[in-house]
């Protein structure tokens, strides 16, 4: 790693990152829910485009006031290798203010570049980049303004904020438009389930990657259901446990006749103990409940042949439960809050107006709560759509959304859920 000379313009902010409530309001006021009906404000406005992406990295600082985003200039159109946007965070008590932290040339419209707060640390952002032909990232203090550049990208941080795994964004760009990134091309296009690439270890401190799990080790583990010699093997939606002792992989492979199949795998960090856990080839969005157990989205289970959340016990590799069925969607991306009997999800468009619509849901009563329909304009579609994806603030008062649904294209607002979950 490289560190680079302090910022010199001003401070990002006047008062450490530690110790503040969010403030709720342009002018501080309170934005408490009223009823069953959350209060929603506008945090990031036009003419430029704001959105944070995924719904599991860490957005918002530990104690709420600054709430992570990219801002670019265009929409409704595929990244090219030129394109650069900045990444900055919002003053939630200094009127939204916008301050700028740096710019990418690595990112997707589904999960910009990996901005996040580096978890164990309070002050610190790390973001995906590119410099010349390779993909790295950067780990900024945004109290001091220091900078160190890591030789390589990164996907999940673990909770310790020391290593991460990550995999390689030029394949998926090739393989699943919309999550890798433009400006690095794949080093072998014509290789089905290349052994050179796969999953990596990446250690923050050091620089180092090495790979722990490659396409071909994949494409060879297990029954690859369907898996013809023109199949081609791919693997992204990497996620830590809590404890960060092992990670979630998403195995997807090409069919001769169109479209893929998806098999849900873990692992431990140096790549041993791989399991299946979702071999059926339908497997989707997902969250560690626990160290042990995943929710995810899969189907063919528990007698129900559609698309539903299930719960799998990791070890064991089976399903243990199925969660909110006819009330939780089986489409969201889901989150669990602290005390695991309540998530947050959300909808895909729906309807002619295509509504989205964020929810709240309890497991131990099947209740649900929604947070508001936010109409999608139909020119938000494939690529470059526009999911809610929401995020929970850290001390759990808040979500926060992407939404075009205010004329502004692609915006940030936040959500009042205080009061809601009892």
């Amino acid at each position: 790693m490289h560190p680079s000379p302090p910022i010199t313009r001003r401070r990002f902010h006047r008062q450490a990152l530690a110790g503040v409530a969010l403030a709720c309001g342009a002018a501080g006021r309170s934005v408490a829910a009223s009823g069953d009906r959350p209060r929603i404000r506008t945090i990031t406005q036009g003419p430029a485009y704001h959105w944070f992406g995924y719904y599991d990295k860490l957005q918002f600082s530990q104690d709420d006031r600054f709430v992570l985003t990219n801002r670019v200039g265009f929409e409704h159109r595929s990244p090219l290798a030129e394109d650069v946007i900045e990444v900055g965070m919002i003053d939630t008590e200094s009127r939204d203010e916008w301050i700028p932290l740096g710019t990418s040339k690595a990112w997707c419209w589904q999960q910009g570049c990996m901005l996040q707060w580096l978890p164990g640390h309070a002050s610190k952002v790390i973001w995906n980049d590119r410099e010349r032909d390779r993909f790295v990232c950067h780990i900024l203090d945004v109290n001091t303004g220091e900078k160190n550049t890591v030789p390589a990208p990164v996907y999940s941080v673990a909770a310790d904020g020391r290593s991460a795994v990550s995999c390689d964004f030029a394949r998926i760009a090739d393989c699943r438009p919309g999550y890798g990134y433009a400006g690095v091309r794949d080093r072998f296009p014509d290789v089905m389930a290349p052994d050179e690439t796969g999953v990596t270890h990446v250690d923050l401190e050091t620089g180092t990657e090495r790979l722990i799990v490659s396409h071909q080790q994949l494409a060879t583990t297990g029954e690859v259901m369907r898996n013809g010699p023109d199949s081609k093997h791919h693997v992204y939606h990497l996620l830590h446990s809590p404890n960060g002792r092992r990670f979630i992989m998403l195995h997807r492979w090409t069919l001769s006749e169109g479209g893929f199949l998806t098999r849900l795998l873990t692992a431990e960090t140096d790549g041993s103990g791989l399991r299946i856990v979702i071999p059926n080839g339908y497997a989707s969005h997902f969250v560690w409940r626990d160290d042990g157990h995943i929710l995810s989205q899969s189907k063919g289970w528990l007698g129900n042949k559609n698309w539903g959340n299930f719960l799998f016990a990791d070890e064991a590799a089976a399903v243990v439960a199925e969660v909110g069925k006819d009330v939780l969607d089986p489409g969201g991306h889901f989150s669990y809050f602290s005390n695991q009997d309540w998530l947050v999800s959300d909808t895909y468009p729906k309807g002619p107006e295509r509504l989205q619509t964020p929810h709240l849901y309890q497991i131990s009563t099947n209740r649900r709560i929604d947070l508001g329909s936010f109409p999608c304009p139909k020119e938000y579609q494939g690529e470059w759509r526009v999911d809610t994806h929401p995020r929970v603030s850290r001390t759990e008062k808040w979500v926060c959304i992407d939404s075009p649904h205010n004329g502004s294209g692609r915006q940030l607002h936040l959500i009042d859920i205080r009061g809601l979950m009892g």
